[in-house]
C-alpha cells in the first residue's frame, strides 16, 4: 500500500498532466476528485495541490506504477482530441516511472482500437508483464 505522500504525488502529477492545455475541465476535475477520493485525500487537500503541487514521489512497486499510469491513460482520453503534446507527456511520464519504452509506445499504439481509446486494465497488464518478464 502507497502512504499519503505518494498518494498525494501521484495526484499532483496528474492534475499536472491534465494542465497541459492550460485548463482543466469539469469532467477532469470530477475524474481527478474521484482518484483522491479513492486514496482517501480530502477536497480541501486535492484543490491546495492546485496550487502547490507535490514533488514526485518514485512508486516502488511496479503495479502500482502500471495503476498510475492506466489512470493517466484514462484521464487523457477525457479528452476527444488527443495533442501530439499529450502523447509526449504521457510517453515521458511513463518513462520517469520506470515503465518500459515498448510497453508505453504499444499501449499508446493500441488504445485507438479500443472503444473510447479505453485500454481494459487486464490488457494493459498483460503489456507490461511481457516488458517485466
Amino acid at each position: 500500500m502507497i502512504n499519503r505522500v505518494e498518494k498525494l504525488s501521484l495526484l499532483s502529477e496528474m492534475i499536472a498532466f491534465a494542465q497541459t492545455d492550460d485548463n482543466i475541465s469539469s469532467i477532469e476535475y470530477n475524474f481527478l476528485f474521484s482518484i483522491a477520493k479513492q486514496l482517501d485525500i480530502s477536497r480541501e487537500d486535492f484543490n491546495f495541490l492546485f496550487e502547490h503541487p507535490v514533488t514526485y514521489v518514485h512508486l516502488k512497486s511496479h503495479s502500482e506504477r502500471i495503476v498510475q499510469f492506466h489512470r493517466l491513460v484514462l484521464l487523457m482520453n477525457l479528452e476527444h482530441e488527443i495533442s501530439p503534446k499529450q502523447l509526449v507527456k504521457i510517453h515521458n511520464f511513463g518513462l520517469r516511472m520506470g515503465l518500459g519504452h515498448e510497453s508505453i509506445n504499444r499501449v499508446l499504439d493500441l488504445m485507438d482500437s479500443f472503444p473510447n481509446k479505453m485500454v481494459p486494465p487486464d490488457f494493459l497488464i498483460d503489456i507490461f508483464k511481457v516488458q517485466y518478464n
